[in-house]
């Protein structure tokens, strides 16, 4: 078995519907775009997955213990071990003046949040809309394409994948790693300062290195900001430190006055 419970491992996907062969899913760009599922900003790399904690399917999960360095494989997973089998009670009519009232033009095919569960609108007329309240994979074989490219064994590498995870948009390599005994200090690149969720990414970043790596009791999140001076800006010229220096003789004269 050339993969266990806990490996970190990369890994290209693609995920398709046995019965249409549409992709749902992919981790490759130029799959998306020939898929017609591309979506501008979307992040297309190989995912990190540590075996046996959920982060896919968990009949995809099992199955990545039996798989092989660089060897593509293709896992089918029937209805009941992916989303379930369609359940017929949860397609309902709904009026379409309740959704035109929250600003919502529905069309076919768009999921809808209604008393706080998601739905798909199927059909539309008569003043109203059919919406599916199954999950959209609800009663679909699944087929994934499976690549592993990569198992991670270095400790820092580790740590830099689960940033990464959680801060996707950044690139890792401008993350300041330093590790001591039971300390984790990470300094923040100053595109990573504003990001919408921030916090809520850096207590993520903390619940898994806490997780993972059971020594390290403290993390350290550094964010260092730098004068415009300082990083490079030129200094005023001598006319102009003149200038500053007349005009203030000129104050303390009226001052005087």
């Amino acid at each position: 078995m050339p993969f266990e419970k806990g490996d970190f491992i990369l890994v290209d996907y693609t995920g398709r519907v046995v019965e249409t062969g549409e992709v749902f899913e992919t981790t490759i760009e130029e799959v998306a775009k020939k898929e017609g599922i591309y979506r501008e900003g979307g992040i297309y790399e190989p995912r990190l997955i540590v075996i046996g904690e959920g982060w896919v399917l968990k009949a995809l999960d099992e199955r990545l213990m039996e798989l092989e360095l660089n060897k593509p494989v293709t896992i089918k997973i029937p209805p009941e071990k992916a989303f379930g089998e369609r359940d017929p009670s949860k397609v309902r009519m709904y009026p379409i003046r309740r959704l035109t009232a929250k600003g919502i033009t529905p069309r076919i095919g768009m999921r809808v949040e209604v008393n706080g569960r998601l739905a798909t609108i199927r059909t539309i007329g008569s003043g109203r809309v059919q919406l599916d309240f199954n999950p959209p994979l609800a009663g679909k074989t699944l087929a994934y394409e499976v690549i592993v490219r990569k198992k991670i064994e270095d400790k820092l590498e580790k740590i830099k994948a689960l940033i990464h995870r959680r801060l996707p948009m950044v690139d890792i390599e401008s993350f300041k790693i330093n590790l001591s005994d039971g300390e984790v200090v990470i300094e923040l690149p100053e595109e990573a300062f504003y990001i919408e969720g921030i916090q809520v990414s850096k207590r993520g970043i903390f619940m898994d290195l806490q997780r993972f790596f059971p020594e390290v009791k403290t993390v350290k999140f550094l964010e260092e900001y730098v004068r415009p001076e300082a990083a490079g800006e030129q200094p005023p010229r001598k006319d102009e430190k003149e200038k500053d220096e007349e005009n203030r003789e000129d104050e303390e004269k009226n001052e005087e006055k």
